[in-house]
């Protein structure tokens, strides 16, 4: 059986499993530990949202029919509040229209009970590598606002015509300032932005509007 190591050694990964039936997640438990991954399981979807999520790359491996909100439905919300938690569905009822909603919304793999443990082992991989990188966009994405948020007005003002296309003289007439004072402010949004490129800077721009779009 394939252990599952994450990519940097010194970071843990974890593993949450969210199924109201107590023999599922003891199995399930037990599979991942016996590869080395920290295990969570809770028995509803509500238990798990009383939990404070780790700082770990997170995959949950998640029953589509359980009393209460169903597996698909909740799997919509934790998109929006954890974005970095990859999921795999596990079920024991499921069918096309299930499968088909489940990977359309994100999920890693959508596995009908019972399952191969390579199976699962190997989608919880897949997971994990997925968290990661998501975690690593999320990460990208906040800095990159951060950086943005230091702009004055101004060199907000100006870097949204830079990366429009203007040049120098165009920008300083449309702002009603000096060519000089252009420079200088674009000097200056270039710092705080950590680029020396333009183009670099454009996809930047592009990167922004889609955050403030959502569709990032």
């Amino acid at each position: 059986m394939s252990q599952l190591v994450p990519t940097d050694a010194r970071e843990k990964s974890t593993v949450v499993i969210v199924d109201d039936d107590p023999s599922v997640r003891k199995a399930i438990g037990n599979l991942c530990e016996s590869v080395g991954l920290s295990v969570y399981a809770f028995s509803s979807t509500a238990e798990f949202l009383s939990w404070c999520v780790p700082d770990t790359p997170v995959c949950m491996v998640l029953d589509v029919r359980m009393p209460g909100e169903n597996g698909l439905d909740f799997q919509l919300g934790l998109s929006r509040s954890h974005a970095e938690i990859s999921v795999v569905f596990i079920t024991a009822h499921g069918d096309i229209p299930m499968s088909v909603r489940a990977m359309k919304a994100g999920a890693v793999e959508f596995l009908t009970k019972p399952f191969k443990d390579q199976d699962l082992l190997d989608a919880i991989n897949a997971g994990l590598a997925k968290s990661r990188i998501r975690r690593a966009e999320l990460n990208a994405d906040a800095a990159l606002r951060t950086r943005y948020e230091s702009l004055s007005p101004r060199e907000r003002e100006v870097m949204d015509l830079i990366t429009k296309g203007q040049l120098t003289k165009q920008i300083a007439a449309r702002l009603r300032l000096s060519e000089i004072t252009v420079k200088v402010c674009r000097g200056q949004l270039m710092r705080k932005m950590q680029t020396n490129s333009l183009p670099e800077l454009g996809r930047m721009s592009e990167r922004l509007d889609r955050m403030r779009s959502g569709s990032g």
